[in-house]
């Protein structure tokens, strides 16, 4: 473990020397994990969309998408794999609280969850998202976009959580400038992780990862393609499909930004530095998973993967 004041370096030599939990090869879909994901408006419905896929890309085993009624229908033909729950929502777009008590059952069985992507009505979103978490006291969350604002006025939440801000949504929350944020992001995450008791990815060309325990990683892998909508979503899917598997939440943020940039910089090498999708870094996951891990992917009679 580095010393408290120093910032380790985050990487694929890290993640090889701190790997995920091992499964087996029997393992089946219950064992890999289930995930919950809490995402998508009428008017933003594709983040529910990249961040379930992302879930599952990452080897999570079974998925349950929860979105605004208005399209659940369509997101439910979209991810033929996911089991999708529509929620009642507010005229402004958002999940109306009173929808808290549908997903009881899906929470209290979730091995993982995310919650944020794509949200709208910031009012009943903080609502919705305070009913929502003592359900999943159990089980590791991720909190994105919208859904961080529930910290705002709180020094804490009493559960595992993960929270993934860019500067803007940090200064947001911790009631200073952007630039404030921008001139100390180090302090920022440190000062986020401690306050909120709560590991911290504060985004950006550098990524930092902050723990409550005075952990803290920086990556500096980042892809100027990975700017670009949607791109959260997929990193919050990752974080979250990673999670169900086992994995910590400092594990599981380490791992997901490494294979996010990593999915960046082979889709910039294959179609240039910038306008590749963030619905195409998905499919690069599960080839950056095994190559990763390496002997631990390897199958009898296959050989190791080189770098």
């Amino acid at each position: 473990m580095q010393a408290r004041d120093e910032w380790a370096v985050l990487d694929a030599r890290t993640l090889r020397g701190w790997p995920l939990p091992v499964l087996g090869r029997e393992a089946d879909k219950e064992v890999r994990g289930r995930v919950l994901v809490v995402a998508g408006s009428r008017e933003i419905p594709g983040a529910a969309l990249l961040a379930a896929t992302a879930a599952l890309r990452a080897g999570a085993g079974k998925l349950v998408v929860a979105t605004v009624e208005s399209v659940a229908r369509h997101l439910a033909l979209a991810v033929p794999e996911a089991r999708v729950i529509a929620l009642p929502e507010t005229p402004r777009g958002g999940f109306s609280a009173q929808g808290v008590t549908l997903l009881q059952d899906a929470a209290q069985a979730a091995d993982a969850a995310l919650i944020g992507s794509g949200l709208m009505d910031e009012e009943a979103c903080i609502d919705f998202v305070g009913a929502l978490l003592p359900l999943l006291a159990r089980a590791p969350v991720v909190l994105d976009a919208l859904a961080m604002n529930v910290l705002k006025d709180r020094s804490g939440l009493g559960q595992p959580v993960l929270f993934t801000p860019h500067a803007g949504e940090m200064a947001h929350l911790m009631g200073c400038s952007k630039q404030d944020v921008l001139a100390d992001a180090e302090h920022a995450a440190m000062a986020a992780a401690r306050r909120w008791n709560s590991v911290v990815a504060l985004k950006g060309a550098t990524t930092l990862i902050a723990t409550p325990a005075g952990e803290h990683w920086r990556h500096e892998g980042g892809q100027p393609g990975l700017a670009t909508s949607g791109s959260g979503d997929v990193l919050a899917g990752l974080i979250a499909g990673l999670l169900a598997q086992g994995a910590t939440l400092a594990q599981a943020g380490a791992w997901g930004v490494v294979l996010h940039a990593s999915a960046g910089a082979r889709l910039a090498a294959r179609l240039g530095p910038l306008g590749y999708l963030a619905r195409e870094l998905p499919g690069e996951i599960p080839a950056l998973m095994k190559k990763l891990r390496g002997r631990l992917s390897v199958n009898p009679g296959e050989t190791q993967p080189t770098e």
